[in-house]
């Protein structure tokens, strides 16, 4: 009975350990991603992307309008919204993990070069592409931060 359960134990402890570097890996990449669109690294850019036909990139600006971006232009990203400078910083990620497929969701505050924050709620999907987690699609919702 002590085997089995000594058995029990180190099996939970594995699958615990490798959810753990599995969320980090995607933490990583999410970072990555955020600081290659800022820094205009269309390359490394790139690298955290595999567009699917299924891909769809959703933003809503906080008026109502919601922008359907194409996919494509996460591995081409056009120069006027590309590689302006700044900074993000996510927080509060909740990550779901099922086989090689995932979903995040985190709040952004984004920190232009010129020092304006904005913040969103976002919404990620990923799918793990010959062991390396690459997003497929994503939803981003701009929010103003009342005071």
């Amino acid at each position: 009975m002590r085997t089995i359960l000594l058995l029990l134990i180190s099996v939970f402890s594995l699958q615990c350990f490798s959810q753990s570097n599995e969320e980090a890996a995607i933490k990583l990449l999410l970072e990555k991603e955020s600081a290659t669109w800022r820094s205009g690294d269309v390359k490394a850019h790139a690298e955290c992307w595999h567009i699917q036909p299924y891909s769809r990139i959703l933003v809503s600006i906080g008026d109502s309008t919601v922008i359907d971006v194409p996919p494509a232009q996460m591995l081409n990203p056009s120069s006027n919204s590309f590689g302006k400078g700044g900074f993000a910083t996510n927080s509060n990620y909740k990550i779901n993990i099922t086989g090689n497929t995932a979903w995040v969701s985190h709040d952004e505050e984004s920190t232009a070069a010129e020092g304006n924050k904005t913040y969103s709620a976002e919404f990620r999907m990923l799918e793990k592409i010959n062991g390396q987690w690459k997003l497929v699609a994503q939803s981003i919702h701009l929010y103003k931060v009342k005071r």
